[in-house]
């Protein structure tokens, strides 16, 4: 199925002198959130539709805090504001898919490292239901992994992305593993996973935000790719990559904006400056997309840019 070559480990700076070399004139915007008590709203979802409704999930911050809450918001008069008599969740970073036309929901939820006094640990939380108001907890991801996304493919069976870290994964590398229903998603499962060891140097890292499976059955990766400079600052950059879940393989990484294409603003610290974190994408049929990102993890924006996956199909 695969209508590309497989990729080949590619670092940020090549990534980002390829980005630059096309000259695309992009503006972004922000978007603007309102009743949330003054804290900031970042790592936002794409618009989904719920109830009849568009939506948009995001995290509820204070700038000074990692204690975080997950609203879903409606857009009235051009603000989003909280969806009323919606549920809040203590969660970071979330993620909504359909999987057999069910809501699945997920984020990120910190807890205190069962070893490291004082310091706090993290894994990935799932819930499913039929709309926003139902969404029960269904599975829960391995300690310390984010960014576990799901898809459902073109034969029914459903696409698990992970991101494993430490002895296996180094700073953070992509895996897959196929499995038959939702009901199969354990912690056993997402270890499991084989990972796509031709993508990230050692020295950098990376993770799945949002998947989308496209007309010939490949999986268009909207994700990140992210590495530290010599002063210890980060800097993450939205990418994307097409997978054939048949043979298991991925084409060159492509990275599909920078923070330059964005208005200035506020960073939560000085080293998160330069950080797009990928929230999702909406595919147009003008053969453009609406990407959503958290900027600095203290903002939320949206750019129109040229659909990084028609080329694959």
């Amino acid at each position: 199925m695969a209508i590309f070559e497989s990729g080949k480990k590619q670092t940020c700076k090549e990534l980002l002198l390829d980005f630059k070399s096309k000259k695309q004139q992009l503006k972004g915007e922000k978007l603007h959130f309102v009743d949330v008590d003054g804290r900031d709203v970042y790592n936002i979802t794409a618009p989904f539709e719920d109830a009849g409704e568009m939506v948009i999930a995001g995290r509820v911050e204070a700038r000074d805090s990692e204690d975080s809450e997950v609203f879903f918001f409606v857009q009235e008069d051009g603000y989003w504001r909280p969806r009323k008599n919606a549920p809040k969740f203590r969660l970071q970073d979330p993620f909504v898919t359909k999987i057999s036309g069910e809501l699945v929901f997920g984020g990120v939820e910190i807890f205190p490292h069962p070893e490291i006094e004082g310091a706090l640990s993290y894994r990935t939380i799932f819930y499913r239901g039929i709309d926003i108001n139902s969404l029960k907890k269904f599975a829960i991801g391995p300690d310390g992994m984010k960014d576990i996304r799901l898809v459902e493919l073109a034969d029914g069976k459903i696409g698990v992305f992970t991101r494993p870290q430490g002895k296996i994964g180094g700073r953070g590398q992509i895996g897959f593993i196929k499995i038959d229903s939702l009901d199969q998603l354990n912690i056993e499962v997402i270890n499991n996973a084989k990972l796509l060891t031709e993508q990230f140097i050692e020295e950098e890292w990376g993770g799945a935000n949002e998947l989308h499976l496209l007309s010939n059955g490949l999986v268009g990766v909207l994700g990140h790719i992210a590495r530290f400079d010599e002063e210890g600052n980060r800097h993450y950059y939205p990418m994307v990559f097409a997978f054939d879940p048949l043979t298991e393989t991925a084409s060159s990484m492509e990275i599909i904006a920078t923070r330059d294409n964005f208005p200035p603003g506020p960073a939560k610290r000085p080293d998160l400056v330069d950080v797009l974190f990928s929230g999702g994408l909406i595919r147009m049929e003008d053969g453009r997309a609406e990407l959503y990102v958290g900027v600095s993890d203290a903002e939320a924006h949206k750019i129109v840019i040229s659909d990084p996956f028609l080329k694959y199909e």
